[in-house]
Formats: structure tokens, C-alpha cells, sequence
């Protein structure tokens, strides 16, 4: 075998890092189902797993409706528990929706956008709100939408949608 010639190791090593660097999980194309709202500074250690939860956001209730950043609200409901389906009034039109949802209570919420196919969990804990934004552009207009939400009795819960 011959002798390896170092500035071409170099060059391959610089290569490997250059794409090892370049790769990550951000696939512009797909719909940004996973936003959250601004995450408030932690002072927890690094060392600190993260939760396998929804962010707990000071100030949120289940006896309000999250707040819309901006756009027209299409359906709302404050106070919920259990099971329930909103109609989206005018339906759902083409560009961004936002579902934003406050959860309290121990066990497991899933909200369902139809006919999209949007569909998310959020683990709820007794004693304090969990929240969660999600938000997908929409490519076309389906001139009927719902927004399902399954939840055991013992989840409090409010949601917002909107365009």
C-alpha cells in the first residue's frame, strides 16, 4: 500500500466535517406542525433532561381561551373535559392555521384537525397548565374543518384555532 498523502486526508477530514455539520433535521418542505410558544428562560441545570411534556407557560389558564399572535379566531372552546369536536367557521382556507392548547389535569390529550390530517398529543399534569402551539400552512382550501379533542374526563382543557 502506498503512503497517505496528508494534505489529502486533510481535505477528506475538512469534507466529513463540513457535512457532518450541514446535516440536521430541518426539512423545509414538510409543515411546521411542532412551534411552540416563547419558552421563558430556564435556570436548570444542562445536565437537566428535558421533560417529555408540553412547556409550562406562567399565566395560562383553562378558564380562558389561549391567545391568537395574530389572525382571526375559527374555533374556541374554554373550560372543556373529555371528548369534543368544533366546527371551524368559513372552514379551512389555504395558508397558515394555528391550534394553540392549555391542558391541566393528569393524563393525555390529542387533537385531530380534519381533513388534513394535523394530529398531535400533549401529556397534561395535575396542578399546573401545560401549553402548546402548533401551526401547518395550508396548501388548499377545504371548505368544511373540524377540530377533534380527545381527552380523559379528569383533563381540563381550552383551545384556540385560528388563520
Amino acid at each position: 500500500m502506498g503512503k497517505l498523502n496528508p494534505l489529502l486526508a486533510a481535505t477528506a477530514l475538512t469534507a466529513v466535517a463540513v457535512l457532518a455539520v450541514g446535516c440536521g433535521n430541518d426539512d423545509s418542505d414538510a409543515p411546521d406542525t411542532g412551534r411552540k410558544r416563547p419558552v421563558r428562560p430556564s435556570t436548570s441545570s444542562a445536565r437537566t433532561p428535558a421533560p417529555d411534556r408540553a412547556e409550562h407557560i406562567p399565566g395560562e389558564t383553562v378558564t380562558n381561551a389561549p391567545v391568537l399572535p395574530d389572525g382571526e379566531v375559527v374555533a374556541q372552546a374554554v373550560n372543556a373535559s373529555g371528548n369534543r369536536e368544533l366546527e371551524v367557521e368559513g372552514g379551512l382556507k389555504s395558508g397558515p392555521l394555528a391550534v394553540l392548547v392549555n391542558c391541566k389535569g393528569e393524563g393525555k390529550l390529542t387533537v385531530e384537525v380534519k381533513p388534513v390530517g394535523l394530529s398531535f398529543p400533549l401529556k397534561c399534569v395535575a396542578g399546573e397548565v401545560s401549553s402548546t402551539y402548533n401551526q401547518l400552512d395550508l396548501k388548499s382550501t377545504h371548505e368544511q374543518g373540524t377540530v377533534s379533542v380527545t381527552a380523559q374526563a379528569s383533563v381540563h382543557w381550552a383551545i384556540t384555532v385560528g388563520h
